[in-house]
């Protein structure tokens, strides 16, 4: 009796399983990470504040993945850090052989002294200047790195919550492994900003940006900030409403690494690679780059989101459809990244760094 009892609670706890998966259990959500469910969206814009790399609009579908619900912080990134001794690349001395590929042939080499590690720092004008010239409010700042991010006088201490800056795709790259992620794919990026809302211009929906909804510029770009949104520079992480996937600051705050090449004709190149198919499942970007903005430049990937510094009277890529790029070892005042994770990477063991760890909202 004591044996058939056994055999008929084992077999009704087998038939009690979904089939399929005897005795299966869902993994845990990875910390910090939301589910995006696949789909279909229309990718790109024709709003009239989109730049002419934003289109052709075609439909895009990709599948499910977890990404990240707000960037990578200045605490997750110190622990990756302390665990790996990794050195940034805005820490390193610039690399004059690197560097000469990304510019004019001819270029002189300059001082060593300029060639210290440093990185790119927001220096806003004390008047109003034409907007043509970007270098009136950006400058090489000798010691900037993700420590410092504004120069050597500025610190992180206090700012765990915040999202890392003067990181470059490498730095970011390698993080991503560390952690057992990668970086979105452009797709997947717009994507998920998008949170379930087709066709819209901005990640909540069609109406206009305002102090409330993201971190950008208010005021008169670049020499007056009213911060009526509260921000001069980055704010920490889910200071703002999320997205209807609950992301936070897929609008604003700063830019975010994306794995892909860029070139302004990708989304023409693709249909036409694609022959005019209805729907392109699962696009990776294209194989080698094109930018004008850095026509010498080996290599530029894509970046998402716009940043503390868009204004719509120069840069509206607060919108989810708005690119931007740079090349790989880039690092700005503006540019962090958040990373994305496969179901198969999932089940994986994660870190035990806690570096995944959701952040306090």
């Amino acid at each position: 009796m004591r044996v058939a009892l056994l055999i008929l609670f084992a077999t009704s706890v087998v038939m009690a399983q979904p089939t399929g998966h005897p005795l299966a259990a869902e993994p845990p959500p990875p910390p910090g990470m939301v589910w995006i469910p696949g789909g279909e969206f229309s990718m790109g814009s024709t709003d009239p504040l989109a730049r002419p790399d934003e289109a052709p609009v075609h439909r895009v579908r990709v599948g499910g993945f977890w990404m990240d619900a707000a960037e990578v912080t200045n605490a997750q990134f110190r622990a990756f850090v302390e665990a790996t001794g990794y050195v940034t690349t805005a820490e390193r001395p610039v690399n004059w052989e690197e560097l000469r590929k990304q510019l004019a042939p001819g270029t002189p080499k300059p001082t060593d002294d300029t060639l210290k590690p440093g990185a790119v720092v927001f220096t806003p004008p004390g008047k109003p200047v034409q907007l043509g010239d970007f270098g009136q409010w950006w400058t090489w700042v000798i010691g900037a790195n993700w420590r410092h991010p504004g120069g050597p006088a500025t610190t992180i201490e206090g700012k765990d919550n915040e999202p890392v800056v003067q990181i470059s795709w490498d730095d970011a790259a390698a993080y991503c492994k560390w952690a057992g992620k990668r970086l979105p794919t452009e797709a997947e990026w717009e994507f998920a900003a998008r949170g379930g809302l087709d066709h819209k211009v901005n990640v909540w929906g069609d109406e206009p940006i305002d102090p409330a909804r993201a971190n950008t510029w208010q005021g008169h770009f670049p020499d007056a900030n009213t911060a009526a949104d509260g921000f001069t520079r980055a704010a920490p992480v889910k200071s703002f409403p999320p997205n209807g996937y609950g992301l936070y600051d897929m609008a604003g705050n700063v830019w975010e690494w994306c794995a892909d090449y860029y070139r302004p004709d990708t989304y023409a190149r693709r249909l036409d690679a694609a022959a005019n198919a209805a729907v392109i499942v699962n696009p990776a970007g294209p194989e080698k780059t094109i930018d004008p903005r850095n026509p010498h430049a080996p290599e530029s990937r894509v970046h998402r989101g716009g940043s503390f510094l868009c204004h719509d009277t120069y840069c509206a890529s607060y919108r989810p459809s708005a690119r931007m790029a740079a090349p790989p070892d880039n690092t700005m005042q503006h540019l962090g990244f958040r990373c994305v994770m496969d179901r198969a990477e999932q089940l994986q063991t994660l870190p035990a760094s806690g570096t995944n760890q959701e952040q306090p909202r």
